[in-house]
């Protein structure tokens, strides 16, 4: 099995639609690492099999019983995560696990209890398996929900035999993206045609360089600006870099995504077909 992440120095390159399409090619399994901002379900449209909770922060609670209202938590707390209103209680939204208040308290009446971070899904779309996430809003721990989303996949990839194991990671090169680069085989990277695309795109394959990942390079939308495709081509010549093809701006592809009209069609879609189906040989 091979697993090959498709990925973008920012977002609103087509990295997730370029995924989907990939999944409706392939089948198997499909990963969405975007755990902050999931939008991929939207147009696979899957049917959800099972959710588990995600759990990765522990947060304080004071248990009133204990508690003689000596007021320490209150006075301490940097985040203003304690309230006052007929006792002592903490605000889990604005409290920030640090266990400073747990420490201090001289009654021991302030606990450390897990807290729900977010949800795994595991789903079946028309064309194969899915496992996405959703993290809480203003939760922490990303990184580590991408790593339990990616080895769920890699899981149910293994027991179904399936070819490719696609991960549609988060954009840009923060920590999410390294967790969802962390074993896989081969990147795809979507870029754009602009001066901000072409330097974007050099980050991620860093990146990649860093992870020993082989990458691919895809210009999306290219012929808005062929002067700058050009340079991303020159560019991945001059350095080695599989350049897997050009796809053109398609005003199809926006009226499909508002429709929820998948999977795409029209020359764009074709053109995506293309560059993976050169990315398979290479492979």
């Amino acid at each position: 099995m091979k697993q090959v992440a498709v990925i973008s120095g920012k977002g609103g390159t087509g990295k997730t639609t370029f995924s989907a399409t990939i999944h409706t090619l392939e089948g198997g399994v499909i990963a969405d690492c975007d755990v902050d901002a999931p939008n991929l379900h939207i147009l696979l449209n899957p049917r959800i099999l099972k959710a588990e909770d995600f759990i990765a922060t522990k947060k304080a609670e004071i248990v009133q019983e204990k508690c003689s209202g000596c007021g320490l938590c209150y006075e301490l707390c940097r985040f203003g995560a304690i309230s006052e209103e007929d006792g002592y209680f903490v605000d889990e939204k604005k409290c920030e696990g640090c266990a400073f208040c747990f420490n201090v308290c001289p009654e021991k009446a302030i606990e450390m209890r897990d807290v729900k971070t977010g949800d795994i899904y595991f789903s079946k779309t028309q064309w194969g398996y899915f496992v996405h996430a959703r993290l809480k809003p203003g939760e922490e721990n990303t990184g580590r929900l991408v790593t339990e989303v990616k080895n769920r996949a890699k899981k149910v990839a293994d027991e179904n035999g399936s070819d490719f194991l696609i991960v549609d990671a988060a954009p840009g090169v923060g920590c999410p993206v390294m967790a969802s680069l962390t074993g896989v085989d081969a990147a795809i990277i979507v870029t754009e045609p602009t001066a901000s695309g072409l330097s974007d795109m050099m980050r991620v394959l860093e990146l990649c360089k860093h992870f020993r990942i082989k990458p691919f390079v895809v210009v999306n939308k290219y012929d808005l600006n062929e002067d700058a495709t050009l340079k991303i081509e020159e560019y991945c010549l001059e350095n080695g870099i599989e350049f897997a093809g050009r796809v053109p701006f398609d005003e199809k592809i926006p009226e499909q995504i508002a429709n929820l009209t998948f999977p795409f069609s029209g020359k764009a879609a074709e053109k995506m077909v293309e560059c993976w189906k050169k990315v398979k040989e290479v492979l």
